[in-house]
């Protein structure tokens, strides 16, 4: 699809930019431990530019302005977060992703691009899962205890949180747990079997949106955290390789009361 297309040079256009102002830039709070950069604003700008010069009918959901340009219809709109990861790219630590998604009613397109290691993730509704054009597909782990698994926690989580109950749950069970700090690449790991589930509880639409589409199409599952169906608007999601890994996630993280 020409979407796709014009997804990817965007893309790859911000990226360049994170590249160049990596090290150069000052951040700011926005939010209790939450930063935004120069970089982050710059490098959305470039997407806009780059998504209206083709699709100037298109609305425009980005994180660093909710609502800029067009309308925010879900009808037909980009969904953007040009740095997902900020906090590791302030800080150099190069597991950070620029995400696209593109929403007509479903997501039916959606690209992860790491500039730093030139991987660029992409998928269309009913298409398939690609890494750098080749097809993938999520691994076929089946249990917790074989599982690499991963999470994402809202900024300034507190020692008696759930997410912290839900954290040492899992870690007790699986083979292993990460938190690496990009959930859209979390998600495109989980996609191409590099993990085996992933879960979070806080993430926001440009968050989850198009990493979501990667990991179904390369055969995972998905459900809220109680087993449900994830709400885009407000995903608390959790992702796996199988369905039966899947189960296994939601009953674990069960067991945690507020």
């Amino acid at each position: 699809m020409r979407e796709l297309s014009v997804m990817k040079q965007a893309a790859r256009e911000a990226g360049t930019i994170l590249l160049e102002m990596q090290g150069k830039i000052v951040a700011r709070e926005k939010g209790p431990a939450d930063l935004v950069t120069e970089a982050d604003v710059a490098a959305q700008h470039c997407i806009q530019r780059v998504l209206e010069a083709e699709f100037p009918d298109y609305g425009f959901l980005g994180e660093e302005s909710d609502s800029a340009g067009g309308t925010v219809s879900e009808s037909c709109r980009w969904v953007v977060d040009p740095i997902d990861g900020t906090t590791n790219y302030v800080h150099g630590f190069d597991n950070y992703s620029v995400s696209i998604a593109l929403q007509q009613e479903a997501v039916v397109a959606g690209v992860i691009f790491d500039p730093v290691h030139n991987r660029m993730y992409s998928a269309s509704l009913g298409g398939g899962a690609f890494l750098n054009d080749v097809p993938i597909r999520t691994s076929d782990v089946g249990s917790l205890d074989k599982a690499l698994v991963a999470a994402s926690f809202p900024p300034g989580v507190q020692r008696e949180a759930v997410e912290v109950k839900h954290f040492v749950e899992v870690l007790v069970k699986c083979q292993a747990l990460r938190r690496l700090g990009s959930a859209a690449l979390n998600l495109c790991y989980v996609a191409e079997g590099k993990l085996d589930a992933y879960w979070a509880t806080s993430l926001k639409i440009w968050d989850a949106a198009a990493g979501l589409l990667v990991v179904t199409e390369a055969g995972g599952s998905m459900s809220n955290i109680e087993g449900g169906p994830v709400n885009l608007a407000k995903p608390r999601l959790i992702v796996a390789s199988t369905d039966s890994l899947l189960k296994e996630m939601v009953d674990t993280l069960a067991l945690v009361t507020e």
